[in-house]
């Protein structure tokens, strides 16, 4: 079990996270990719701008990528990073994409979400902070963890397929993830 010590002086347990750290409630680290709200708002279409810039949610089973298992990487639909495979997908059940875990640790930051009368924490990419989901301690082996991630975050690019120019962007830029 390992522990964290929150603003309050309040210790918050948590199991199964491994390396992860969790950013306090509220707090805003910075970001390689920055933009302004109207540029946000001009490249993402309005349901991606509610999901990713004002951590809105879609409705269970309405996704396009709850039940869907090709083989590929999911990228982050802000920035174009990668942030999951495919083979860290798994049906949970819950009406989201799910995933044990990310292409690497660096790929995310996680953040505690106390919004809705609820205690979660919110999964973030580490471009740009957009907000993807949020992780969950009941998760299948080896991790234990379930990414529950928005599909509307998230861009998915088959194996052979050519991946839009977002993508091809970042990793033009940052090269390819060691995964």
């Amino acid at each position: 079990m390992k522990s964290k010590v929150g603003k309050s002086g309040r210790t918050d347990k948590l199991a199964s996270l491994g390396d992860f750290e969790i950013l306090p409630a509220g707090e805003t680290p910075s970001f390689p990719l920055e933009k302004t709200e109207e540029q946000w708002r001009k490249q993402l279409s309005d349901f991606q701008y509610r999901i990713l810039r004002e951590q809105d949610t879609e409705r269970a089973c309405t996704g396009i990528y709850d039940d869907h298992y090709k083989e590929g990487t999911y990228y982050s639909a802000a920035t174009g990073q990668p942030l999951f495979t495919s083979g860290a997908k798994f049906h949970s059940g819950s009406g989201w994409p799910s995933f044990f875990q990310p292409v690497s640790p660096d790929a995310i930051v996680l953040r505690w979400d106390c919004s809705h009368g609820m205690k979660r924490i919110e999964v973030m990419d580490s471009g740009s902070g957009s907000h993807l989901g949020h992780v969950f301690e009941d998760g299948p082996a080896p991790t234990g963890l379930r990414f529950c991630i928005n599909s509307a975050s998230l861009i998915f690019v088959a194996e052979g397929e050519e991946p839009p120019l977002i993508v091809k962007e970042y990793l033009a830029r940052y090269g390819k993830p060691d995964s």
